[in-house]
């Protein structure tokens, strides 16, 4: 009977130092595995990705560059036909700046993207440097003589309101220079931009400091 006991003890012991065993490897895994090393980016891969950054940074550059022309009437009426899209070069370039705009992202987006995106940015310059020159090539040239002697009127009274210390004469200056602007734009020969027609009427309005 003594044995029986002795050995029914010693099972009991045994199954007991198992189960502890068994509760401690649950409850201590182990160290903890290192964590993966960050993948290693190829040259190619740098020099992608710094590629379109500095096409992203030029396209910002062009954007106020074109947005600021198109909020400047005087601008627009020393250039008219960089406004106008029956211009083949102004055209060309309206084209490539809506395909750069629609490439663009607010962060790297990886290839193929980003190579298109730098190529339409390169684009997009060119034609713009393209479209200026035809501009300035340009100037009057497709007015009759009647229409640029408006044109120059206009430029005269926006420039005089630009510099006047009145304000009244300012304002009599930008009122003058929206009549003479509404007449031109009805013989469809020159148009303002939506911008640069806001900035005129405020500014006609006393709202803003000049143009």
């Amino acid at each position: 009977m003594v044995a029986v006991v002795f050995q029914l003890l010693s099972f009991a012991l045994l199954v007991m130092a198992v189960v502890g065993a068994y509760r401690r490897l649950r409850a201590d895994p182990g160290p903890a595995p290192e964590p993966a090393a960050p993948p290693v980016l190829s040259s190619e891969a740098v020099a992608a990705e710094q590629a379109w950054r500095r096409a992203r940074a030029e396209f910002q550059r062009l954007r106020a560059e074109f947005a600021a022309h198109e909020a400047d009437p005087l601008a627009v009426l020393r250039r008219p036909a960089l406004s106008d899209t029956t211009v083949a070069a102004t055209a060309r370039f309206v084209d490539a700046f809506a395909e750069a705009q629609a490439l663009d992202t607010d962060g790297y987006p990886g290839e193929p993207h980003a190579g298109t995106h730098v190529r339409a940015v390169d684009a997009a310059r060119r034609a713009w440097t393209a479209a200026v020159d035809a501009a300035d090539r340009i100037r009057l040239a497709g007015l009759d003589p009647e229409e640029r002697r408006t044109v120059e009127r206009v430029v005269k009274l926006l420039t005089t309101a630009r510099d006047s210390d009145s304000e009244p004469e300012r304002l009599a200056a930008y009122g003058r220079a929206r009549v003479e602007l509404d007449r031109l734009e009805r013989s469809g020969r020159v148009h303002l931009p939506r911008p640069a027609r806001a900035r005129l009427d405020a500014a006609a309005r006393g709202e803003l400091p000049g143009p």
